[in-house]
């Protein structure tokens, strides 16, 4: 047991992470629940139901509680909180305080269940924190400088971006397109290509190792196995880097062109601060190759992804508290260091 600590929370469509104060992350799991239906009980949770995929009865699911950054399944978006934060914290003599990042476009309905669950699973003081300032503290920015950063956080069910200057997110836009609509796309492009049927995972093997948005000079090639559609037996494919390029254009593109609008929405009094301090990516979608190169090819804007993307809105979330207190503000989200 000990005594109270404060908590950040990364809960995303895809993997939670959980950042307890003076220790850093301590939980980085998929977010996932097994549910049995036939005793409506949730058997598993994170990388023990993942590990559960494809090998179940037909009366045990393995499902996502939550759905592009929002709670789609109430009461077992619950229940895995409730699983991490005691994974995190054990026995806890004193409930904790902790901050749930969350994308910028949330409604206040979305942001109320969150609320709800985050109380119900445990915690006392619970503070909500915007995922591109978020980051952009994970990132090692200075956000209380008078000085704008432009920060584009690609998770897994959300892409947001943002300028953040001043403790505060001046301009933002949250897209509901990222990496799992990046493993859909290599999914429906393997089916259509080649007329072979991939699973999730397999899509996102194939995103991480061969994953580009970027002309290789020499194209990277990875051998899969799927189920044909022709014939319905396994059958193995190989799959190219230039492929994968060709499948991930819509949603790259949605991206781009939402970064686009962001950049023309920047004040002029900041203009200058974002060309000299560049676009920094973070999230696990930020590392697909060339993505960096892409988005600087287009926008003319240096940029950069940061160190452990992965990590860095956990991280932010978690160091938020060290910058100041986080006073709530009407629309009910939190300002590191700023009173009311």
């Amino acid at each position: 047991m000990f005594f109270q600590k404060e908590i950040g929370l990364d809960l995303g469509t895809s993997t939670v992470l959980v950042y307890v104060e003076d220790k850093g992350i301590v939980v980085n799991e998929p977010s996932l629940v097994a549910y049995d239906s036939s005793t409506d009980k949730i058997v598993r949770f994170g990388s023990e139901a993942r590990a559960m995929l494809g090998r179940t009865p037909e009366n045990i699911q393995v499902m996502r509680p939550l759905k592009d950054g929002v709670i789609s399944r109430y009461d077992m978006t619950l229940r895995m909180i409730q699983y991490f934060l005691h994974k995190a914290c054990g026995n806890m003599l004193f409930q904790p305080g902790v901050t749930i990042c969350i994308p910028s476009g949330i409604k206040d309905s979305e942001m109320h269940l969150l609320r709800e669950a985050a109380k119900e699973a445990g915690a006392n003081r619970i503070h909500f924190l915007e995922e591109p300032l978020a980051a952009a503290i994970g990132a090692g920015i200075d956000v209380t400088a008078p000085s704008g950063h432009m920060i584009v956080d690609i998770g897994g069910g959300t892409t947001d971006v943002a300028v953040v200057s001043m403790r505060g997110v001046v301009v933002a836009q949250s897209i509901r397109i990222a990496g799992d609509k990046f493993d859909e796309a290599i999914v429906q492009y393997v089916r259509r290509k080649h007329n072979v049927l991939i699973g999730d995972q397999t899509a996102e093997m194939i995103k991480i190792r061969i994953g580009a948005v970027y002309d290789h000079k020499v194209a990277r090639e990875l051998e899969v196995r799927g189920r044909c559609l022709l014939q319905g037996v396994p059958k193995s494919v190989t799959v190219s880097s230039k492929e994968i390029l060709e499948a991930l254009m819509d949603p790259i593109t949605a991206i781009i062109d939402t970064i686009c609008t962001v950049v023309e929405r920047i004040p002029p009094a900041l203009v200058g601060d974002v060309l000299q301090n560049g676009i920094t990516m973070t999230g696990g979608a930020s590392q697909i190759y060339g993505f960096d190169k892409l988005i600087e090819d287009v926008t003319g804007i240096k940029t950069r992804v940061a160190k452990d993307p992965v990590s860095c809105v956990a991280v932010g979330t978690g160091r938020a508290q060290e910058i100041g207190d986080l006073p709530e503000t009407p629309s009910g989200l939190f300002t590191p260091g700023r009173t009311e």
